[in-house]
């Protein structure tokens, strides 16, 4: 199933130390401390970028509360070669979703809307047909403890564990939330969006729609092998990812956050606030309690926290598949760090990049898990593409097998075979990860996909009835189930 750029190191987030990039001996970036210069930085991040096939970045750095410098590289499109520049639109994906907690928070200010309020209350009639809903708030919805699922794809919404108890990210949460908001000002999103935060924090190239002047602006994604993908223009807003939106706009809202504009501040409080401990094994969890509970993340309102000791840090990462984004906050020291990138590698180097920019590494990275540039799934995948399948699984058969190469890995490469109408390939990559994960559902779900999408019905209809064994509450496998058996001769 589915940079920085001055002319000295600066304290940004209390430390002034960077880890400036050089190549080791295998012609990997390897972290050394030192004060880069502009020119040091100019040649460390596209080097980075070339390493994880990354078309295009754009950065922002904030300091004292203020924009301090942006740095633009690559290009828009690999066809066109058209360079990023400061104007550059790209998709803020999960970035929308604290912009948009931003507005939920200055509506609560105004006395329109109550954080621990049902929102259920606000609506003339209910959002589905669930006792639970009744126990849903905008708090509960901005800490992402609602207990649906991210998305519901083609299946009805259901709350999975009642709201309030646990987190599991949910972008269906905030479209939920969205329609609260539309109820009470009586608007459609955008123009909330351009009322309470683009026009009073000068964002003038920020929309949660598209706009025609896009057309020219925006950047393409691309996906692992930096192949241009089609554009997404949404003509309907989505408070947790429709947003497009420059490197500089978001600076400015980031601003706005480090500086308390707009909000009261016991508002901004209750925004940087745990609200929550997240399931350190899980970020999507609404088929199980956590067994533990992280002791450095935690979900504020709208933002990720981390948290050691007195050090706090505000961050949120976006995935929109080919676009990838991330930011880090120190409210303390009221500095920041914004990544946009046009890839679907883009995160595979953010480590490394913030790294470069802060001199630090958030530990946000290890709990979202995205194979970085360097390790061996990364490295797995491009043999898999250059040479053959077979190949890759020989030079790569141990760390495949100590589950160095992770299972989400293996899946993502399959579908990505999938997605390019290598089916055979596909097939044969879903069946190493069988046999690598046999207790897995989501492995034989995988590969009852890949055929079904083939066009072999009763492999399909195998593989999903023993996923669905293995775990009986997955609703995929029922749904796919009831379409073949429902179609078969």
């Amino acid at each position: 199933m589915r940079l920085f750029l001055a002319q000295r190191s600066l304290a940004l987030f209390g430390c002034s130390v960077f880890l400036a990039v050089s190549l080791n001996a295998q012609g990997h970036p390897a972290a050394s401390a030192s004060h880069p210069s502009p020119a040091q930085l100019e040649k460390e991040i596209p080097e980075l970028m070339r390493l994880g096939n990354v078309p295009g970045l754009s950065i922002a750095v904030l300091q004292n509360g203020q924009i301090h410098s942006q740095h633009n590289f690559g290009v828009k499109n690999t066809k066109t070669n058209e360079p990023v520049t400061g104007d550059t639109i790209f998709e803020a994906a999960s970035l929308s979703k604290p912009v948009f907690a931003f507005a939920v928070l200055k509506l609560v200010d105004q006395g329109k809307l109550a954080l621990d309020t049902p929102l259920s209350s606000y609506l003339p009639k209910p959002y589905i047909e669930d006792p639970l809903l009744a126990k849903i708030t905008a708090r509960i919805v901005l800490s992402h403890r609602t207990g649906f699922r991210n998305w519901r794809n083609d299946q009805s919404l259901k709350i999975y564990f009642t709201p309030g108890e646990r987190f599991s990210y949910s972008g269906e949460g905030y479209i939920y939330l969205q329609t609260v908001v539309e109820q009470i000002t009586g608007k459609p999103l955008n123009d909330v969006m351009t009322n309470l935060v683009f026009t009073p924090l000068g964002m003038t190239n920020s929309s949660y729609v598209w706009r025609p002047a896009f057309d020219a602006l925006t950047a393409t994604g691309h996906d692992f092998d930096a192949r241009p993908t089609d554009l997404w223009k949404p003509d309907h807003a989505g408070s947790a990812s429709t947003l497009n939106t420059t490197a500089h706009d978001y600076a400015l809202f980031l601003s706005a956050v480090l500086n308390g504009t707009g909000l009261k501040p016991a508002t901004l409080r209750e925004m940087e606030t745990p609200q929550i401990a997240v399931d350190p094994e899980c970020t999507n969890c609404t088929d199980r309690a956590p067994k533990q509970l992280s002791k450095n993340i935690f979900w504020g309102l709208g933002w990720g926290i981390e948290q050691n000791g007195k050090s706090k840090m505000l961050w949120h990462w976006g995935d929109n598949g080919a676009f990838k984004c991330f930011v880090v906050a120190n409210p303390a020291h009221k500095s920041a760090v914004i990544m946009f990138t046009n890839s679907e590698n883009g995160l595979a180097i953010a480590p490394a990049v913030f790294r470069v920019a802060t001199g630090k590494t958030p530990l946000a990275f290890t709990w979202i898990k995205y194979d970085a540039y360097d390790s061996d799934s990364f490295r797995f995948a491009k043999i898999a593409r250059d040479s053959t399948i077979d190949a890759a699984i020989t030079q790569f058969d141990a760390p495949l097998k100590s589950g160095a190469i992770s299972e989400s890995a293996v899946n993502s490469l399959g579908y990505r075979l999938l997605r390019q109408k290598r089916s055979a390939d596909a097939i044969r990559i879903f069946k190493l990860n069988v046999d690598l994960h046999p207790q897995s559902a989501n492995t034989y779900d995988s590969l009852a996909e890949a055929y079904m999408d083939s066009g072999d019905k009763t492999l399909a209809i195998q593989f999903y009835e023993k996923s669905l064994a293995l775990n009986p509450q997955n609703s995929n496998a029922t749904d796919q189930l009831k379409k073949l058996n429902s179609s078969a001769p």
